[in-house]
């Protein structure tokens, strides 16, 4: 909900006249229909009918990946939000960093939780 927020603020502004805002589009996007993506996987069951995928690994990869593109993002993001820029799209700009920093907390989380879960497999 917080990823989509933060390409939803985002998109319904003049974002593609600045290629800040191009890149935390692509960001929030991309990793939006890939979340989307494994809660499906992971709601349908389907891991379980592919065991051949090392599963807390990709789990892992995915939120550390995540994690650091949306760092980035995140401050690209704030970075970039000043008045000057362009006043009529700054309450949305400036949303759009918050919860793309809320959004980076998430996965921050994620990850470790991942890497508890990835380090306990490969103690077994």
């Amino acid at each position: 909900v917080l990823g989509l927020l933060v390409w939803t603020l985002i998109a319904g502004t003049e974002y593609f006249l600045y290629p800040a805002f191009g890149w935390v589009m692509f960001v929030a996007v991309f990793y939006w229909v890939l979340t989307v993506f494994f809660l499906i996987i992971y709601m349908t069951m389907t891991y379980t009918r592919i065991p051949q995928v090392p599963w807390t690994m990709v789990g892992l990869c995915f939120n550390g990946s995540a994690f650091v593109l949306y760092l980035i993002a995140a401050i690209v993001d704030a970075s970039s939000v000043t008045k000057d820029l362009d006043s009529h799209n700054y309450s949305s700009w400036a949303a759009s960093s918050f919860f793309a920093f809320m959004v980076t907390s998430c996965y921050a989380g994620n990850t470790y939780f991942s890497f508890i879960s990835w380090r306990s497999r490969t103690l077994q």
